[in-house]
C-alpha cells in the first residue's frame, strides 16, 4: 500500500478495475503537488502533469525526481488547464482530481473539459472528481449564490458545482460512454463530490 502514496481511492479503484493499464499514458490535470502520481511514477508509466501553479509543479518534478527521473522533465508543466499545450490524443488516460470545481463559470468549466478531451486517444478515458449539488437540492435556496453555478457551500468553500442533467449532456456532447454510473458522496450535508468516468467515443 506504500507504493500507492496518498492516492485518490476512487482513482485506486479504477486501477483495481484494470483501466489503468502498464504501457499506457496519463495527464495529471491540475496535479496539485502530485498526490495521485506516485504509484504511477514507481511502476514508470508515461506520465504528464499540468498546473498553473508553479510551486505545485515543482513538488509533483520533486515527486519525479525521486521516483522516475529517466521521465523528461518537460512533461511536467506550468500552465492553466483551458491552455494545455499537450499534443492531440496525445494520451490515454486523464485525471481530473478536484479541479473542475474552481471554474469561474460555465464557460470555464467547458473550456478545461474541452483540453481535456482533446489530448485523450479514442477509447481514452477521463476519470474526473468535482464537487457537485447532487444530494444537496434540499440545501440550495440557503446556499448563497456567487454567478452561474458557483455556490458558497455549506462547509464555507466557494465551488462551481455541477448536476446529473450536465454531466449526461456533457457526456453526450463530447461524444463519450459512461463508464459508471455517476457516483456521488455527501459528507452529512456540508459538501458533495461526484465520480465521473467516461471513455471517449
Amino acid at each position: 500500500m506504500e507504493s500507492l502514496g496518498n492516492i485518490d481511492i476512487y482513482l485506486f479503484d479504477q486501477i483495481v478495475r484494470g483501466r489503468i493499464q502498464p504501457g499506457m499514458s496519463l495527464l495529471d490535470a491540475g496535479c496539485g503537488s502530485g498526490r495521485n502520481l506516485a504509484y504511477f511514477l514507481k511502476q514508470r508509466y508515461e506520465v504528464f502533469a499540468i498546473d498553473e501553479a508553479r510551486q505545485a509543479v515543482a513538488a509533483a518534478v520533486a515527486l519525479r525526481n525521486e521516483l522516475h527521473p529517466a521521465l523528461p522533465v518537460s512533461n511536467f508543466r506550468v500552465e492553466p488547464l483551458e491552455s494545455c499545450s499537450l499534443a492531440d490524443e496525445s494520451v490515454d488516460f486523464v485525471i481530473s482530481s478536484a479541479v473542475l470545481h474552481f471554474a469561474r463559470d460555465t464557460e470555464h468549466f467547458d473550456a478545461m473539459l474541452a483540453q481535456m478531451i482533446r489530448v485523450l486517444r479514442p477509447k481514452g478515458v477521463l476519470f474526473c472528481r468535482t464537487a457537485s449539488i447532487i444530494g444537496l437540492e434540499t440545501l440550495s435556496r440557503r446556499m448563497e449564490r456567487q454567478s452561474d453555478r458557483r455556490f458558497r457551500l455549506p462547509d464555507g468553500s466557494l465551488r462551481y458545482v455541477v448536476d446529473e442533467a450536465q454531466l449526461l449532456d456533457r457526456t453526450r456532447k463530447i461524444p463519450g460512454t459512461l463508464l459508471d454510473p455517476l457516483k456521488t458522496t455527501v459528507v452529512q450535508g456540508q459538501r458533495s463530490m461526484t465520480t465521473w468516468v467516461l471513455s471517449k467515443d
